[in-house]
């Protein structure tokens, strides 16, 4: 993995021993970037072949978040190396319906930002399904679409993503594996994963047109990008699973040409990754072991202790045996290194022994910053350890990295307008009012509604960092320039960002940083801003002051660390947790319908509660101390990286 000129070329799957449940052939790169950099290399290898042999290439074509990065390499090649696209005919997969062109929401909008008006291809050469016909002619329609795609000779290369229904294209649940391009209803799940780019479930169409299984299976060549761990589940279903109509990327199996290209995080769910004891024999490191362990628990249902030989010969680890004296042994080492992880200190406690805690005693009193993507990541993912970190007399300093303001509904704005205005009438919440009666589902946020949008979430943040017993003179908000766009769709991080994030570090220079480690998406704000703070971290690991500096990483509101991967785990009381989820009311715009909920219709502060009793409730079952409530935490060693 991660050699930069890793082959995609297709070899089949499973003639390996550790890919023997593996039913479709994939490739597993360091991260999405890599990954679709190679993708965009057998595009553009397979354009220029077809090019010097005067022929067109036809391309299918995909959208969503994961071809982003494929179709600017695509941009880049042909602005620096003359690729042309002269010569390519390409067939989207999809389009909802109905669907305006001009929408900012719709894949023909998608196609021409991010590829179509960026190169050379022949405007007659794009075809993209038509959201606009009227419902009486689209069964016709798709029937000439079927036969435009036979006209030019059949796809050539099909791009697709996969959702967590297991629909390639539109193709939901239920999908023949001989159906035809058609319209179809929209699972829900697949609904509300689009919803956060439509700003409410309300707004996602529930219909769409797509190309269907059997059109998708005829393409000669197929490649599909999976990224993120919010996708290792289907992945794991498609690629190991059986065939089924309910998860129709499983019948991609029966295709003799394709490869799955996946990131580390979108992968980690298979099973020569996620339980290598099952399928080969190991290599027992201390960590791999530490793993085995803690799964081997959990499956059997018993504390770590009780585990016997019996358990471990019975459930493919009879090899970590072998190398050690008994399962007692292994047993006691385990417990004790999560034991180990358990500390009520998370900033380290003074005059004590910290040899076997996951922070240092000294210093005693320790200056920390809590990076924060959103305005209210802070409180939600790591609310009882900040409480903590305040209350041991650590000076702790928030900082928000961007504004947050496109989670602000409209009428939260309009609220605030019409009762400023009301008291002292001003031009500014005038324009405001009218900005917000003028806008369509065509426009971007006015900048004067960008600015009360990010204002309130301000207002919302001091009022819990107060609450927390923070001074406003340790909240920061840094407005990094790459959020700053009005839209769902983000600005490439730049070194205006990470230039801004070098300024705080040096300016606090922290013992203890702590940040949001998400890698559900990785095009997701929380990614960017950890990517963010790793390139400034390689700018500032040089300095005097970054040799006392330890970096702790947490999860969202939707994911936790699973066990064999904490580091610290912070216990929380009853009181605790009452006083993190009275911080997080304080942010009422992001309390009651919310904007990007996700398929969990749980308010944040339910879900952060239950999380975080989740994690203590698996330390108590692997026969650990019972506590209310934690708080887990992965240290990154960024001399290391």
């Amino acid at each position: 993995m991660g050699t930069g000129q890793q082959s995609i070329q297709h070899e089949p799957a499973g003639q390996f021993e550790a890919t023997r449940f593996e039913k479709i052939h994939n490739v597993i790169f360091d991260d999405s970037k890599e990954g679709s950099l190679q993708v965009a290399r057998e595009i553009s290898d397979l354009i220029r072949d077809r090019a010097s042999k005067g022929l067109q290439c036809i391309l299918g074509l995909a959208t969503g978040s994961s071809p982003i990065k494929v179709y600017e390499e695509l941009v880049r090649m042909h602005r620096e190396e003359g690729l042309s696209f002269k010569n390519v005919v390409t067939f989207n997969l999809d389009e909802y319906h109905p669907m305006e062109k001009a929408n900012i929401q719709s894949y023909h909008y998608f196609m021409h930002q991010h590829l179509f008006d960026h190169v050379d291809i022949p405007a007659e050469n794009v075809h993209i399904p038509d959201g606009t016909i009227p419902s009486y002619v689209v069964q016709e329609y798709c029937r000439a679409y079927e036969r435009e795609i036979e006209k030019a000779g059949g796809l050539d290369f099909q791009l697709l993503g996969i959702g967590r229904t297991g629909h390639i294209g539109f193709n939901e649940p239920g999908s023949h594996f001989n159906s035809a391009t058609r319209d179809i209803t929209l699972d829900h799940i697949t609904r509300v994963d689009a919803a956060g780019s439509f700003k409410g479930l309300e707004n996602v169409p529930r219909k769409a047109i797509t190309m269907g299984i059997g059109t998708i299976r005829k393409a000669k060549r197929i490649v599909l990008m999976a990224w993120g761990q919010n996708k290792s589940e289907i992945v794991k279903e498609t690629v190991e699973g059986e065939i089924s109509s309910e998860v129709p990327a499983t019948y991609l199996q029966e295709h003799p040409n394709t490869t799955f290209v996946l990131d580390k995080e979108a992968a980690q769910n298979l099973t020569r990754i996620d339980t290598p004891w099952l399928v080969q024999s190991c290599d027992w490191t201390k960590d791999l072991t530490h793993k085995a362990v803690v799964w081997l628990s959990q499956r059997k249902g018993k504390p770590i202790l009780q585990l016997t030989d019996k358990d471990y010969n019975d459930n493919g680890m009879s090899d970590l045996l072998s190398t050690e004296e008994s399962s007692y042994e292994i047993n006691i080492r385990t417990f004790n290194r999560l034991q180990h992880t358990i500390t009520g200190w998370p900033g380290g406690k003074p005059g004590s022994d910290d040899s076997n805690r996951p922070e240092r005693a000294e210093p005693a009193k320790k200056r920390v910053i809590i990076f924060s993507p959103h305005p209210d990541d802070d409180v939600i993912s790591m609310g009882g350890t900040f409480d903590r970190l305040v209350s041991q007399g650590h000076e702790v300093h928030i900082v928000y990295q961007t504004s947050g303001n496109i989670a602000v509904a409209d009428h939260e704005v309009l609220k605030v307008a019409e009762v400023a205005n009301s008291i002292q009438p001003t031009a500014y919440f005038e324009q405001v009012i009218q900005d917000l009666g003028n806008k369509t589902d065509m426009d971007f946020d006015s900048e004067a509604v960008r600015k009360v949008k990010g204002s309130i979430r301000r207002s919302e943040s001091y009022g819990a960092t107060r609450y927390m017993g923070i001074p406003d003179s340790q909240v920061h908000f840094l407005d990094l320039p790459f959020y700053e766009t009005g839209t769902i769709k983000k600005n490439p991080l730049g070194e205006q960002d990470i230039q801004i994030m070098n300024d705080i570090i040096e300016k606090i220079k922290p013992h203890q940083i702590y940040a949001a480690g998400d890698l559900a998406d990785p095009h997701g704000t929380h990614r960017v801003c950890l990517e963010a703070l790793f390139a400034s971290l390689d700018v500032l690991k040089s300095k005097p002051f970054m040799e006392e500096c330890w970096v702790w990483l947490y999860r969202g509101a939707w994911h936790e660390w699973d066990t064999h991967e904490i580091e610290m785990a912070v216990p929380m009381s009853p009181e605790q947790v009452l006083r993190k989820r009275k911080a997080i009311f304080f942010h009422q715009t992001q309390k009651d319908g919310v904007m990007f909920q996700g398929e969990d219709l749980r308010e944040f502060w339910v879900r952060a509660e239950d999380r975080n009793k989740e994690t203590a409730q698996r330390y108590q079952s692997l026969g650990l101390a019972s506590y209310a409530a934690m708080e887990a935490f992965v240290r990154y060693d960024f001399y290391k990286k």
